[in-house]
C-alpha cells in the first residue's frame, strides 16, 4: 500500500480560520471530509488518516504556527516513513493570480516563511508543493492585512470550486504521479459561471 503526506500550512487560532494563509487547512479539512475522516491533536499537528484506493493519507495541519512548519512536517514523515517525493504541501502563494494552481516537483521558498522553514528543516527545496493563487490585490504596505484576511464575499464562490478542485489535483498526485498531475493542475484556469 502506498503512503501520502500531505501537509497543509496555516496558523492555528480562531483569527485565522479560513483567512488567505491558511488555505492549505482549508484543502486539507476538505480532503479528508470527502473521504470520511477527522483530525484529532497529536504531536505538532492536527492529524487524520484517511484511505482512498488502496493508498493512505497522513494528512498534517501543523500546530507550531506557519513559520516553524518545518518541525512538524520532518516529524511526521519520519513517524510515518514517508518518502520525500511521496509528500504534497499545500501553500497559498501571492505570485499567482486567484484563477491558478502551480503544482512542481521543487522549488525556492519564494518568500513564504512555512515553506522557507520547510526547507530549512529539511535541508532542500526539492520537495513538491501545490501553491494556491491568491492573487495580489493589495495596496503598498498592506501585505501582511490581506494575506491574514478573510477571502472577499464576491471570491468565497469561486476559493470554494477551486478547494474542491484542489482535492481532486491530491487524488491525482497519488493515483497517477506528481508529472501527469503537473500537466493537469499548472493548465487548469480555475472560473465559476
Amino acid at each position: 500500500m502506498s503512503k501520502f503526506l500531505l501537509v497543509g500550512l496555516g496558523n492555528v487560532g480562531a483569527e485565522y480560520a479560513h483567512t488567505r494563509h491558511n488555505i492549505g487547512f482549508d484543502v486539507l479539512d476538505a480532503f479528508v471530509i470527502k473521504h470520511g475522516g477527522f483530525f484529532k491533536l497529536d504531536r505538532l499537528a492536527e492529524v487524520s488518516e484517511v484511505k482512498w484506493k488502496g493508498k493512505t493519507f497522513v494528512c498534517v495541519k501543523p500546530t507550531t504556527f506557519m513559520n516553524l512548519s518545518g518541525k512538524a512536517f520532518k516529524y511526521w514523515m519520519d513517524k510515518e516513513k514517508v518518502a520525500l517525493e511521496n509528500t504534497l504541501t499545500i501553500v497559498d502563494d501571492l505570485a499567482l493570480p486567484i484563477s491558478k494552481l502551480r503544482l512542481r516537483a521543487s522549488g525556492s521558498d519564494a518568500g513564504h516563511n512555512g515553506l522557507k522553514d520547510i526547507q530549512l528543516t529539511l535541508g532542500t527545496d526539492a520537495y513538491p508543493k501545490l501553491r494556491f493563487g491568491i492573487g495580489n490585490n493589495f495596496a503598498k504596505g498592506q501585505q501582511i492585512d490581506f494575506v491574514l484576511g478573510k477571502w472577499a464575499q464576491d471570491e468565497r464562490k469561486l476559493i470554494d470550486f477551486k478547494i474542491q478542485k484542489c482535492v481532486e489535483v491530491l487524488e491525482s498526485f497519488a493515483a497517477i504521479g506528481l508529472a501527469r498531475t503537473m500537466t493537469i493542475a499548472n493548465g487548469l484556469d480555475i472560473k465559476v459561471e
